[in-house]
This record gives structure tokens, sequence and C-alpha cells, in this order.
């Protein structure tokens, strides 16, 4: 059975936003700025695709101005499908206004579907060769819950990038954060170390785990930031 496709629709004019999470150069000179410089972005994509995605099929859950996905398409990713509601049409401080801009400046063939995280589902949106879940994981209120969800999703890997803690500690933990604890963020909720983290994704499938510490955030051992590469 073939794969749902979910071509994108516009919700927004055509015309580059001001409030922008991710810097976008499009090649003619014409820059989408954002809160986080290219040069950030492109030292994280090194290593959330060092693995390849060249033919693969690619999932980008919570894309906001798609950085990643449009980075996966630039890779020789054989399909990418974005997916975000918080940023899109949800709470979020953002808009899909960059994405769609983005979109059309680099006459991208990448599908669009806003989608709840808690609502996504393999009868809906088929499975994927890599599924990209960055900066997703702090946000959400039932952490194990969710990880099984993408891992529904997910054919052979997932790609998480998130905030840990404790990292001192071999035992798996995760740490609650109380209001805007987190990084002054009443959104973000929880950090896992990186055992937990290893042990929740052992739990629905994944063998293999390759952890990098994130290039602008050093780990004190109290709190960090990883990209966790997981296969099955």
């Amino acid at each position: 059975m073939a794969s749902p496709q979910f071509p994108l629709e516009r919700t927004h004019p055509l015309a580059m936003p001001t409030e922008n999470f991710h810097t976008h150069h499009f090649g003619d000179g014409e820059v989408m700025v954002g809160a986080k410089p290219a040069e950030m972005l492109q030292a994280e994509a090194d290593i959330i695709f060092s693995q390849g995605v060249l033919g693969k099929t690619v999932l980008d859950i919570g894309a906001w101005d798609g950085f990643f996905s449009f980075e996966a398409e630039r890779r020789g990713a054989a399909r990418v499908l974005a997916t975000d509601n918080f940023c899109w049409s949800g709470p979020g401080w953002g808009t899909r206004q960059g994405f769609e801009y983005a979109h059309h400046k680099f006459n991208s063939g990448i599908e669009a579907l806003d989608v709840d995280p808690t609502e996504l589902d393999p009868a809906r949106i088929g499975t994927f060769d890599v599924v990209l879940f960055l900066g997703v994981l702090y946000h959400v209120k039932d952490p194990l819950r969710i990880i099984e969800i993408v891992s529904s999703v997910a054919a052979d890997t997932v790609v998480c990038d998130t905030e840990t803690a404790l990292d001192m500690f071999q035992e798996p933990v995760m740490r609650y954060f109380l209001g805007s604890e987190m990084n002054g963020d009443p959104t973000n909720f929880w950090a896992p170390n990186k055992a937990c983290m290893e042990a929740m994704f052992r739990e629905f499938g994944f063998t293999q785990f390759k952890f990098t510490e994130h290039p602008h955030r050093p780990n004190t051992g109290l709190r960090g930031r990883v990209i966790m590469h997981a296969r099955r």
C-alpha cells in the first residue's frame, strides 16, 4: 500500500516573517534571520545527519521554521514530512509562515502536516526510516508515552536532541522542572540523564545508541544537552 502524502497547503501570505527561530540562507543573497544563527544550526545538522539520509524517508517532529527538514532534503532524503502544532497553530510564539516562505524559496518538495506529537499514528502517516525528534522531549508532560508514539512511526532510527540532567548517575533517572526553572520557559518539564534516555528507547525496540554532546551546550553533570542516535 502506498504511503499517504501530505502536500503543503499554504496558510499564510507568501511574505518573509519578521519573527523566526531558524535562520535560512536562500542562496540568492536573501536571508531569513532567526533567533538561532545559521552557523549554530549547521553545526547541529552535521551531528544530526552524521549517519546519512541519502535515499531515506525522514519525519521531522516539531519542525517549526523547518531548518532540519530542508537540510534533510538538501542531503538527499527521498521524502521528508515536516510536522508541528505547538508553533504552527498552537500556543508557541512561532507560526508556520517562516516554514512556508522557506518552502517557496527553496522550491521544496517537502510535505507538511499540522499535528500534535501525541497524535502521530502510523496508520495515518506510515513509518519513516529516520525520525527527527529535536527539542521536543522536554516539552511533553508524559515522556515515556511520547517516546512510545515516536517509536511507532520510526522504522529504523530516531535522532533525539534534548536537555539532560544528572548525568553523573549511572542509573536511569530524570529530573522534573517546576514552573520556569528550565531556561525560563514554563513549557519545559523533564530532563532525563543519558542512561534514562537509552532505557526508555530500549523499551520500544531500539538496540544501538550513540550519544554526542551538543556543540553549544557543555555538560556540567547536573545539566547538559545531547544528540542521541537510536537504531533498532
